[in-house]
């Protein structure tokens, strides 16, 4: 795929939120993850991989067009600012 997009979240609590995210969506969504890294598989065709580290948490997501992409970025944004109350809104600065 083509359409992707990546960006870098600097917070100390990254392990916690890729968690809880994941978590959240296990519920209804292809889901596989460990405290430092996830892969969420959306029915849009979507996937979203979190990687988290000591400083920054790493956001993926790959989509079958950008449309779709752009949909993903914006709903991984605000799941995760959800989690992260106390921090949020959080920086994504995709690329």
């Amino acid at each position: 795929m083509s359409n992707a997009a990546t960006a870098i979240t600097p917070t100390t609590n990254a392990s916690r939120y890729l968690q809880q995210l994941a978590k959240h969506w296990s519920h209804k969504l292809e889901v596989e993850f460990t405290p430092v890294h996830a892969t969420i598989r959306f029915p849009s065709g979507a996937v979203a991989t979190l990687d988290a580290n000591e400083e920054a948490l790493t956001s993926t997501i790959e989509a079958p067009d950008s449309e779709t992409l752009d949909r993903m970025k914006t709903v991984v944004a605000e799941h995760l600012d959800r989690f992260a109350f106390r921090e949020a809104p959080l920086p994504f600065a995709w690329s």
